[in-house]
Protein backbone atom coordinates (compact mmCIF):
# COMPACT_ATOMS: atom_id res chain seq x y z
CA UNK A 1 0.00 0.00 0.00
CA UNK A 2 2.59 2.17 0.85
CA UNK A 3 4.32 1.71 -2.16
CA UNK A 4 1.61 2.39 -4.59
CA UNK A 5 1.11 5.82 -2.65
CA UNK A 6 4.96 6.48 -3.82
CA UNK A 7 4.90 5.70 -6.78
CA UNK A 8 1.31 7.73 -7.14
CA UNK A 9 2.74 10.40 -5.53
CA UNK A 10 6.05 10.66 -7.83
CA UNK A 11 3.45 9.99 -11.00
CA UNK A 12 1.54 13.43 -9.76
CA UNK A 13 4.94 15.14 -9.64
CA UNK A 14 5.73 14.42 -12.77
CA UNK A 15 3.25 15.01 -14.43
CA UNK A 16 2.89 18.61 -12.82
CA UNK A 17 6.91 19.46 -13.52
CA UNK A 18 5.42 18.65 -17.27
CA UNK A 19 2.80 20.77 -16.98
CA UNK A 20 5.28 23.67 -15.79
CA UNK A 21 7.60 23.25 -18.81
CA UNK A 22 5.51 24.61 -22.20
CA UNK A 23 6.84 25.46 -25.57
CA UNK A 24 8.07 28.78 -27.04
CA UNK A 25 6.76 28.88 -30.62
CA UNK A 26 9.26 31.13 -32.60
CA UNK A 27 7.15 32.02 -36.02
CA UNK A 28 9.68 33.98 -37.85
CA UNK A 29 11.60 34.87 -41.29
CA UNK A 30 15.21 34.94 -42.13
CA UNK A 31 15.88 36.75 -38.86
CA UNK A 32 14.94 34.20 -37.13
CA UNK A 33 15.61 31.49 -39.34
CA UNK A 34 19.68 32.04 -39.17
CA UNK A 35 19.98 33.01 -42.56
CA UNK A 36 23.95 32.35 -43.51
CA UNK A 37 24.23 30.65 -40.03
CA UNK A 38 24.53 27.46 -38.66
CA UNK A 39 21.21 26.98 -36.88
CA UNK A 40 23.08 26.44 -33.76
CA UNK A 41 24.45 29.75 -34.04
CA UNK A 42 21.07 32.19 -34.52
CA UNK A 43 19.21 34.03 -31.53
CA UNK A 44 16.52 31.39 -31.26
CA UNK A 45 19.55 28.91 -30.21
CA UNK A 46 21.03 31.35 -28.26
CA UNK A 47 17.36 31.68 -26.39
CA UNK A 48 17.43 27.83 -25.90
CA UNK A 49 20.73 27.95 -24.19
CA UNK A 50 19.77 30.98 -21.72
CA UNK A 51 16.80 29.20 -20.92
CA UNK A 52 18.57 26.61 -19.56
CA UNK A 53 21.10 28.47 -17.98
CA UNK A 54 18.63 30.46 -16.06
CA UNK A 55 16.52 27.41 -14.71
CA UNK A 56 13.56 27.98 -17.25
CA UNK A 57 12.15 24.49 -18.44
CA UNK A 58 10.40 25.67 -21.88
CA UNK A 59 11.42 23.82 -25.24
CA UNK A 60 11.77 26.15 -27.83
CA UNK A 61 10.00 25.50 -31.32
CA UNK A 62 11.72 27.48 -34.24
CA UNK A 63 9.15 27.47 -36.83
CA UNK A 64 10.97 30.24 -39.28
CA UNK A 65 11.00 30.53 -42.85
CA UNK A 66 13.63 32.54 -45.00
CA UNK A 67 11.42 34.40 -47.54
CA UNK A 68 8.52 33.87 -45.15
CA UNK A 69 5.75 36.66 -45.37
CA UNK A 70 3.13 37.57 -42.68
CA UNK A 71 0.59 35.60 -45.07
CA UNK A 72 2.84 32.84 -45.12
CA UNK A 73 2.81 32.75 -41.56
CA UNK A 74 -0.83 33.38 -41.30
CA UNK A 75 -1.47 29.97 -43.28
CA UNK A 76 1.19 28.31 -41.05
CA UNK A 77 0.15 29.43 -37.78
CA UNK A 78 -3.09 26.96 -37.30
CA UNK A 79 -0.91 23.71 -37.55
CA UNK A 80 2.06 24.76 -35.83
CA UNK A 81 -0.26 25.59 -32.76
CA UNK A 82 -2.15 22.06 -33.58
CA UNK A 83 0.91 20.59 -33.20
CA UNK A 84 3.00 22.19 -30.19
CA UNK A 85 -0.02 23.55 -28.04
CA UNK A 86 2.74 26.95 -26.98
CA UNK A 87 2.21 28.76 -24.18
CA UNK A 88 4.28 31.56 -25.64
CA UNK A 89 4.10 32.62 -29.41
CA UNK A 90 6.50 34.81 -30.41
CA UNK A 91 5.74 36.61 -33.70
CA UNK A 92 8.64 37.98 -36.09
CA UNK A 93 7.47 39.03 -39.54
CA UNK A 94 6.71 41.72 -41.53
CA UNK A 95 10.25 42.91 -43.07
CA UNK A 96 9.91 40.75 -46.00
CA UNK A 97 6.18 42.02 -46.55
CA UNK A 98 8.05 45.64 -46.58
CA UNK A 99 11.01 44.78 -48.56
CA UNK A 100 8.25 44.15 -51.51
CA UNK A 101 6.47 46.97 -50.37
CA UNK A 102 3.12 45.08 -49.69
CA UNK A 103 0.14 47.12 -48.31
CA UNK A 104 0.62 47.82 -44.65
CA UNK A 105 -3.26 47.12 -44.12
CA UNK A 106 -2.48 43.83 -45.23
CA UNK A 107 0.36 43.42 -42.99
CA UNK A 108 -1.37 44.77 -40.26
CA UNK A 109 -4.72 42.38 -40.83
CA UNK A 110 -2.29 39.62 -40.93
CA UNK A 111 -0.65 39.82 -37.75
CA UNK A 112 -3.88 40.65 -36.40
CA UNK A 113 -5.09 37.52 -37.46
CA UNK A 114 -2.04 35.42 -36.17
CA UNK A 115 -2.55 37.08 -32.42
CA UNK A 116 -5.90 36.40 -32.51
CA UNK A 117 -4.97 32.59 -33.34
CA UNK A 118 -2.51 32.20 -30.59
CA UNK A 119 -4.57 33.91 -28.06
CA UNK A 120 -7.66 31.68 -29.40
CA UNK A 121 -5.51 28.42 -28.30
CA UNK A 122 -4.70 29.89 -24.39
CA UNK A 123 -1.05 31.34 -25.94
CA UNK A 124 0.57 34.54 -24.84
CA UNK A 125 2.06 36.58 -27.43
CA UNK A 126 5.55 38.48 -27.96
CA UNK A 127 5.65 40.94 -31.42
CA UNK A 128 8.64 41.77 -32.32
CA UNK A 129 8.85 44.86 -34.36
CA UNK A 130 10.57 46.18 -37.77
CA UNK A 131 11.41 49.05 -39.43
CA UNK A 132 12.52 49.79 -42.83
CA UNK A 133 15.49 51.50 -44.81
CA UNK A 134 14.86 55.27 -45.41
CA UNK A 135 14.98 54.94 -48.99
CA UNK A 136 11.60 53.36 -49.28
CA UNK A 137 10.49 56.42 -48.67
CA UNK A 138 8.75 58.78 -45.25
CA UNK A 139 4.95 57.80 -46.07
CA UNK A 140 5.54 54.26 -45.96
CA UNK A 141 8.44 53.33 -43.48
CA UNK A 142 6.27 55.21 -41.42
CA UNK A 143 3.01 53.45 -41.91
CA UNK A 144 5.42 50.40 -41.32
CA UNK A 145 6.85 50.75 -38.05
CA UNK A 146 3.17 52.13 -36.99
CA UNK A 147 1.41 48.69 -37.33
CA UNK A 148 3.98 47.09 -34.91
CA UNK A 149 2.63 49.72 -32.33
CA UNK A 150 -0.47 50.22 -33.49
CA UNK A 151 -1.01 46.10 -32.85
CA UNK A 152 0.37 45.72 -29.53
CA UNK A 153 -1.71 48.41 -28.07
CA UNK A 154 -5.37 47.33 -29.98
CA UNK A 155 -4.48 43.51 -29.36
CA UNK A 156 -2.92 44.27 -26.05
CA UNK A 157 0.17 42.56 -26.50
CA UNK A 158 3.89 43.04 -25.50
CA UNK A 159 6.36 44.74 -28.03
CA UNK A 160 9.82 45.04 -29.01
CA UNK A 161 9.85 48.26 -31.13
CA UNK A 162 12.84 47.60 -33.19
CA UNK A 163 14.06 43.78 -33.19
CA UNK A 164 16.85 44.98 -35.17
CA UNK A 165 18.23 47.78 -32.69
CA UNK A 166 21.62 48.40 -32.88
CA UNK A 167 22.31 45.79 -35.59
CA UNK A 168 20.54 46.86 -38.98
CA UNK A 169 22.32 49.18 -40.69
CA UNK A 170 25.55 48.99 -37.77
CA UNK A 171 28.81 48.38 -39.51
CA UNK A 172 30.04 44.33 -38.39
CA UNK A 173 26.92 43.66 -37.27
CA UNK A 174 25.15 42.35 -40.93
CA UNK A 175 26.15 40.02 -43.31
CA UNK A 176 27.59 41.40 -46.68
CA UNK A 177 24.46 41.76 -48.68
CA UNK A 178 23.43 44.16 -45.57
CA UNK A 179 19.93 42.94 -45.05
CA UNK A 180 20.79 39.98 -42.84
CA UNK A 181 22.15 39.93 -39.17
CA UNK A 182 25.65 37.94 -38.98
CA UNK A 183 26.83 36.03 -36.00
CA UNK A 184 28.10 39.38 -33.98
CA UNK A 185 24.64 40.35 -34.18
CA UNK A 186 23.10 37.22 -32.76
CA UNK A 187 23.63 38.00 -28.76
CA UNK A 188 22.58 41.64 -29.41
CA UNK A 189 19.47 39.74 -30.63
CA UNK A 190 18.64 38.13 -27.84
CA UNK A 191 19.28 40.84 -25.60
CA UNK A 192 17.00 42.98 -27.31
CA UNK A 193 14.15 40.94 -27.10
CA UNK A 194 15.03 39.62 -23.71
CA UNK A 195 13.80 42.04 -21.00
CA UNK A 196 10.38 41.72 -22.63
CA UNK A 197 10.45 38.41 -22.99
CA UNK A 198 11.53 37.19 -19.62
CA UNK A 199 8.53 38.37 -17.33
CA UNK A 200 6.40 36.16 -20.04
CA UNK A 201 7.80 33.00 -19.42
Amino acid sequence: MRAWLLGGCLSLLLMAQGAVAGTVLVVGDSISAAFGLESSQGWVSLLEKRLAEKGFEQRVVNASISGDTSAGGLSRLPALLAEHKPELVIIELGGNDGLRGQPTAQLQQNLASMIDSAKGQGASVLLLGMRLPPNYGARYTTAFANVYSALATEKQVPLVAFFLEGVGGVPGMMQSDGIHPNLQAQPRLLDNLWPTLEPML
